[in-house]
């Protein structure tokens, strides 16, 4: 009920390429969010996605995060997991435009779950290199092999705690950060505040699920108004975020 509320607002608020005046969005919305190319790889992300939908393999889960809205148990069945859990395909797409688009070479993603997204954006450009950390041990352990069994070579895959990965990646600054672990708002803003020091004027922060609770909905109004963020664009599922000192200050909501 909560997220049908939350729809209906960001309707009422929402708008498309016309409503936004900053060139720089406008040109991200009409090239990225909007381009209707059915590209190649697209084959690739669905192939990935319906081998994942198949797999009725059980494994045991530790979650670090909010928890399940759906699994009562932690004994969960890959495709299950692939089904109310892991991005969707139209998810996975537009993630590997923005990857096509902005082109980083160094990319973190907090939250590999079964790699759905985390395929995405390593195929979105071949120069991308995407550390992407999982809690869970069975987790990084399955999706390290079907990463692998899908030929992909530009991730590291690192398995532990957020806040112990972190320390050691403390020395490298990304181009893109995708925070999709630990849905709450204390995680959020913890991990934000990690990675905003290290933000560089065209880094891009994407966050999942910004409107999965009213505990996201908080950590993304305080996100955004944050002294380094100049724009932030709220797509209802996720919001993206940017430091460029070029641009004035300003929040978008756009329909995807």
């Amino acid at each position: 009920m909560f997220q049908i509320i939350e729809y209906i607002k960001f309707l009422l608020k929402s708008t498309n390429q016309h409503g936004v005046h900053s060139p720089f969005v406008y040109e991200l919305v009409t090239k990225c969010f909007y381009d209707k190319t059915k590209h190649e790889v697209y084959s690739n992300l669905s192939d990935y996605r319906t081998s994942l939908l198949k797999n009725k393999q059980q494994i045991e889960i530790t979650d670090f995060g909010a928890g399940s809205r759906v699994f009562k148990s932690n004994l969960r069945a890959i495709n299950s997991m692939a089904k109310t859990s892991g991005s969707t395909l139209k998810r996975a797409q537009l993630l590997y435009r923005i990857i096509r688009y902005f082109k980083p070479q160094h990319t973190l993603e907090l939250g590999t779950s079964l790699g759905i997204a985390t395929q995405a954006m390593a195929l979105g450009h071949s120069k991308n290199h995407v550390v992407s950390i999982e809690g869970c041990p069975n987790i990084s352990d399955f999706t390290e092999q079907q990463l692998n069994n899908f030929n992909i070579k530009n991730i590291t895959l690192k398995t532990g705690e957020f806040d112990n990965v972190l320390i050691e990646l403390q020395d490298t600054k990304h181009d893109l950060v995708f925070f999709d672990g630990n849905h709450n708002k204390e995680a959020t803003l913890k991990y934000f505040n990690v990675e905003v020091d290290k933000a560089h004027n065209d880094s891009v922060f994407i966050f999942d699920d910004i409107h999965w609770s009213k505990d996201m909905v908080e950590a993304w109004e305080i996100i955004k108004i944050h002294p380094k963020v100049t724009v932030s664009i709220d797509t209802f599922f996720l919001g993206l975020v940017f430091f460029r000192k070029e641009q004035v200050k300003e929040n978008f909501v756009v329909r995807l």
